[in-house]
């Protein structure tokens, strides 16, 4: 097992119990249960090793037919304990994006362990939505997203179903998924 591998297993129980056992996103389950999540972690923990990360998983994932290969999870277990200084890197990746004129065939979702959406709490639960273990970019292809948009009528219905979703669940709920850091 490498020195990475724990948060590779932290992010997978995660993405299954959370986001797929939760329903946090609709389009999860079909990737994952045909194995077309792929899961890389860096060494890196300075911004410019993280975005060189990125890029290498871009190219890796473009490289790759969307059967094999429909969506990256880069997670980075260490240097971006701070959210803020995480929101940087996750505007440099997509500058890179648009520099590689990418912009409407690859998007950046990003998820954090200490995410807070604006103008809430941190403390308030539907900030579970985006968090995650470890801090992680999130690569999709543009083309999956536009069909997994187009089976799911009000996918903008997403966004407040989960926020009701983790009011429901509550705080004690989020908690006993067990899905944090296993450090």
């Amino acid at each position: 097992m490498t020195n990475l591998e724990p948060a590779l297993q932290d992010t997978r129980r995660w993405l299954e119990r959370a986001v797929v056992g939760l329903n946090l996103c609709p389009f999860a389950k079909a990737v994952l249960v045909k194995g077309q999540v792929h899961f890389a972690a860096t060494e890196r923990d300075d911004p410019a090793g993280i975005l060189e990360a990125f890029a290498q998983e871009l190219d890796a994932l473009l490289a790759c037919d969307a059967d094999e290969r429909d969506t990256t999870l880069l997670v980075i277990p260490r240097g971006m304990d701070d959210f803020l200084g995480f929101l940087d890197v996750v505007a440099r990746a997509e500058r890179l994006l648009r520099k590689r004129g990418l912009e409407g065939e690859v998007q950046v979702a990003h998820f954090h362990p200490r995410f807070v959406f604006a103008g809430t709490d941190e403390a308030d639960v539907t900030n579970c939505t985006n968090r995650s273990p470890w801090p992680t970019l999130h690569l999709l292809r543009e083309a999956s997203i536009d069909r997994a948009v187009a089976a799911f009528p009000d996918a903008s219905a997403i966004y407040e179903a989960n926020m009701e979703r983790l009011r429901a669940l509550g705080q004690a709920g989020w908690d006993a998924l067990e899905v944090g850091p296993s450090r």
